[in-house]
């Protein structure tokens, strides 16, 4: 089993604060693994098993307490004393109200919580009031490529990490994926994937009626990952093919389809003007294998493999992600954690000296100091004026 460290280092500090720590990530990305993990780790302090109680909505072994009361009278008949207690909820959001139950524990008990949810707005809503300000998001991906990579060392395959990057490029992240053996199974686990996340937490949870045009919006943001998009140019391009939905109900999927994690909407940010712009978003799928399920791979869209797995690895690494707009010019990405800040550009190959330009000279009318890099595939140092050129399966590898 791969340790998720990356994500575990963030919530560690807080495995005794009364802050309601909510993991939230697509369907099957590995929520559960690491919610296992953590109550492992709290078991090794020593912690008495009576007092660590774990639900998982997902199994029909608790399906009996779906429902906010019998949720909340089941929590408090295994609650003995004034010790503390460790609540881990799998999949919260298939309780209605649940956000009055753990506002309740949290408010009446000695109690840490942990809750998972495959929904990015799992505390939007009227009842979030009841938990403003007393939770901890923390965002879960599939598996970076250090963790892909880490996986196949645990199996015993020591493969060469230029060749895992190529598995990785076609197949992503999602661990029951890396499991298969075999391309046809691993094709049709993620195929399961995909149809299991696009009825149970796009079409079930916001009770849509044409599963037609939601597919059909679905597979075009998917294919078109790291590009510019906006409702008129969906709703236009699916009339073209006598589909017919109307711009609103296209930014209604697209807000769907970004609540189930399943692509990122980015926002531009004017470096010049230091303000976030309120239009021409970038879209990001969460993981490579659904970008082949719904586009067949050629050598022309490597630029855009290589952009999102360099988006989707800053999100894994816990960085809030901009793309940068200067005055002439874009930058691939703004990143930010704390106080760190910098620029990544990503590329296939500067095989050319358009390339080249296009990559470096895009940090031209950039006049801070914050740190600038360029990521591509190429083996051979390219750094030049202050800007870090890095090998693309270096930097994934790299410890942050």
């Amino acid at each position: 089993m791969v340790k998720r460290e990356r994500y575990l280092q963030r919530i560690r500090p807080f495995y005794d604060s009364e802050m309601v720590k909510v993991i939230t990530g697509i369907r099957r990305c590995g929520k559960s693994t690491l919610m296992q993990q953590i109550i492992a780790e709290i078991q090794q302090r020593n912690v008495a098993d009576d007092h660590i109680i774990y639900i998982n909505f997902e199994s029909y072994k608790f399906r009996k307490i779906s429902n906010p009361d019998a949720l909340y009278e089941y929590v408090e008949n295994k609650i003995k004393d004034n010790k503390k207690y460790y609540l881990f909820i799998d999949e919260i959001q298939n309780v209605p109200e649940f956000e009055l139950v753990i506002n309740s524990f949290r408010a009446t008990h000695n109690i840490s919580i942990f809750i998972t949810g495959s929904n990015s707005k799992l505390l939007s809503g009227e009842l979030a009031t009841h938990l403003s300000g007393r939770t901890l998001s923390f965002r879960i991906m599939p598996f970076c490529f250090k963790e892909f990579a880490a996986f196949y060392e645990e199996k015993g395959e020591h493969i060469p990490p230029e060749q895992l990057l190529d598995s990785y490029m076609l197949w992503g992240g999602f661990p029951l994926t890396c499991k298969e053996e075999n391309d046809s199974e691993k094709e049709v686990l993620l195929s399961n994937i995909y149809d299991s996340v696009v009825l149970k937490d796009v079409v079930m949870r916001n009770k849509i009626a044409s599963v037609t045009a939601l597919d059909r919006v679905l597979e075009y943001v998917i294919a078109n990952s790291s590009l510019t998009i906006s409702g008129n140019t969906i709703a236009s391009s699916l009339k073209a093919d006598d589909i017919n939905v109307s711009v609103p109900t296209v930014y209604d999927y697209l807000k769907y389809i970004s609540d189930a994690c399943i692509c990122d909407k980015v926002p531009r940010y004017d470096i010049r003007g230091k303000k976030v712009l309120s239009f021409e978003e970038k879209i990001y799928v969460c993981d490579l294998g659904f970008f082949h399920l719904k586009k067949n791979r050629s050598k022309e869209e490597y630029g855009h493999i290589v952009e999102t797995i360099c988006y989707n690895e800053l999100i894994s690494r816990g960085y809030q992600v901009y793309v940068g707009k200067t005055y002439k010019s874009e930058v691939d990405f703004i990143a930010q954690r704390g106080t760190e800040k910098f620029y990544l550009q990503a590329a296939y190959l500067l095989n050319n000296d358009e390339t080249v330009e296009r990559e470096f000279g895009a940090y031209r009318s950039i006049e801070d100091n914050y740190p600038k890099y360029v990521i591509s595939t190429d083996r051979i140092p390219m750094s030049r004026d202050g800007i870090i050129h890095k090998n693309l399966c270096n930097w994934l590898l790299e410890s942050v």
